[in-house]
């Protein structure tokens, strides 16, 4: 029987040491990097958020400590603010309800599906929806965001749920591949999962991209499981076994991606969001013309 207990717990693998970004993330996370002026954990926090989430889980490593710290209550910062004249509200994405974020260490770095095990006492016996935050989803303007997206499609099908992107046949080599059944709009049926498979084996052009929703018995199935691909414990492994003894369905996003995990897909992110905005658009849109020019 199909388990559509409501999703209110989220993971958030941060343990990562972002080598990609050094210097740069020598003393600072990757996930407080910011594009403009909102640092990437952020935007996954507030995707979380409206999707409902009450709960984020932060797997965290050693030097990850300013993460926690975005979401407490900079008390001196506040108090000179306010006795300023400052408007706060910009502060009010960053605070948390007592309870509301949870932290426990990936003491060893050993994959992405050792990361989420980490978290299973605090999942415990609920579904739960995990972010990966070097993969920035910005939902089209006046649409909602991924997770959001995701929730809504597991309260019609449960199970498990992935999110995927359609991306040009040729660069599928890149990515996690589905082995796509029948679609149903945004809906795939899941029938498997390939590992950057050559282009003219790929199953499909649609990649999985950094948000699940997964049933606790991945918990189980991580406990046991050796490792995989680069010597980890892949997630990825762990989810393909799930595939056929629970529902397993892919949700095409309706937005746009941004890889933020690498230097170009940063700058990117930046540029684009950027050029969104109201109070800066047109100035860096000028600035654009001018360096292009």
């Amino acid at each position: 029987m199909t388990s559509k207990r409501p999703i209110k717990k989220a993971v958030f693998p941060v343990a990562g040491l972002g080598t990609r970004f050094l210097p740069a993330t020598k003393a600072v996370p990757k996930e407080m990097l910011p594009i403009v002026d909102r640092p990437l954990i952020q935007y996954a926090v507030d995707e979380a958020r409206e999707a409902g989430i009450e709960q984020m889980i932060f797997v965290t490593g050693r030097g990850k400590t300013a993460i926690i710290e975005h979401f407490d209550i900079a008390f001196e910062l506040e108090t000179t603010m306010d006795e300023r004249g400052k408007d706060l509200s910009v502060l009010e994405p960053t605070r948390a309800v007592p309870g509301d974020i949870i932290t426990v260490r990936q003491q060893v770095p050993m994959g992405l599906g050792h990361a989420i095990w980490c978290a299973r006492a605090i999942v415990g016996e609920e579904p739960f929806a995990i972010f990966l935050p070097d993969e920035l989803m910005i939902a089209k303007r006046g649409g909602t965001g991924c997770m959001k997206q995701m929730v809504e499609a597991y309260e019609k099908v449960g199970g498990n749920l992935i999110s995927v992107l359609e991306v040009p046949h040729e660069t599928v080599s890149s990515y996690g591949v589905i082995d796509p059944g029948e679609t149903d709009g945004a809906l795939t049926e899941v029938k498997g999962l390939v590992e950057k498979p050559p282009v003219d084996k790929a199953p499909s052009n649609k990649i999985v991209s950094g948000r699940y929703i997964l049933q606790p018995e991945v918990m189980r199935t991580l406990e046991t499981q050796g490792k995989g691909a680069g010597g980890e414990i892949q997630l990825t492994d762990a989810m393909a076994k799930m595939i056929g003894n629970q529902p397993f369905h892919a949700v095409t996003f309706e937005g746009n991606r941004y890889d933020c995990g690498s230097k170009l897909g940063f700058v990117e992110a930046t540029l684009a969001l950027a050029m969104e905005r109201e109070d800066m658009g047109e100035d860096v849109r000028a600035i654009a013309r001018k360096l292009l020019g």
